[in-house]
């Protein structure tokens, strides 16, 4: 990819890209990790799990609590400062499959899962968002969603954009005061794009890392493509700084369901300058 820096390498299985106090944060789904790196590819181990990190995501509750999906056993676990883990929410009654989580600016959080194992060879079906509302509540709140991946909540707090992997799209709802989701619609239909994780940009468009086709996407709503940034390995997901100017990707050689952590290390964490209004390639 022209213009692109590899900061890390070494990295099982990288995952649930997202930006922190003038760091690219990731998880690694293969040491159970939650690591930092800054700009200089310094790197930190912040936090290491004692659950199944497969899968393993995370997002900041809006008082700045970290927020990681324990899906093994279906709860939300926010680490505490002697080291232990407390439940900020259980899930077991809203499904399984748990993958993604976002939070927007007042309290809610929302969680996504496939309802269904694919690396034990399970039949995919429609898979589900639940939000964890304020109160401590969890309910779904949409359903029917073909492999819900990566997800975006609009500065705003009004608008949640879930990718549908199995779909090519990304589908938008309206997030009602209450956390529930309505309006559901389709942002951007993809064509042979395959969304995994997901991030907004200072215009609006959405970012989209991409495995099958390895490559980064720049997406304005209604499905205009305005930059493309090519790999040499599947993109898993992908978050900007804070000044909207730097994309970090996480990418890994894609080897399959069966077990995707085995074999060499080849993830990678990389940093791309990237524009608005300039198409890249």
């Amino acid at each position: 990819m022209s213009g692109s820096t590899v900061l890390r390498e070494g990295i099982v299985f990288g995952e649930s890209a997202r930006w922190h106090d003038g760091r690219a944060w990731f998880a690694d789904w293969g040491t159970g990790e939650i690591v930092a790196v800054d700009p200089e590819g310094i790197r930190e181990v912040v936090v290491r799990v004692p659950f199944p990190s497969l899968p393993m995501c995370f997002d900041r509750a809006p008082d700045g609590r970290l927020l990681i999906v324990s899906s093994s056993e279906a709860r939300v676990v926010t680490p505490e400062a002697d080291g232990s883990f407390a439940t900020y929410a259980d899930l077991s009654a809203v499904g399984g499959g748990f993958n993604e989580i976002v939070a927007d600016g007042r309290g809610n959080v929302f969680v996504n899962g496939a309802d269904f194992d694919p690396m034990r060879g399970e039949a995919p079906r429609p898979g589900f968002v639940a939000v964890i509302a304020a109160d401590g509540s969890v309910r779904r709140v949409a359903d029917g969603i073909e492999f819900p991946n990566g997800m975006a909540v609009t500065p705003d707090d009004t608008t949640l954009i879930v990718a549908e992997s199995y779909a090519n799209r990304l589908t938008a709802f309206d997030i009602d005061a209450d956390g529930g989701l309505s309006r559901r619609r389709v942002w951007a239909d993809l064509g042979t794009g395959v969304p995994d994780g997901i991030c907004l940009d200072a215009e609006g468009a959405v970012w989209y890392a991409d495995v099958p086709n390895k490559r980064c996407v720049r997406v304005r709503e209604g499905g205009d493509v305005t930059a493309t940034l090519d790999l040499d390995r599947g993109c898993f997901s992908c978050v900007l700084d804070a000044d909207g100017r730097t994309l970090y990707i996480v990418a890994t050689e894609w080897r399959g369901m069966s077990d995707p952590t085995a074999g060499p290390r080849t993830g990678q964490l990389l940093a791309a300058p990237v524009s608005t209004t300039t198409v890249t390639t």
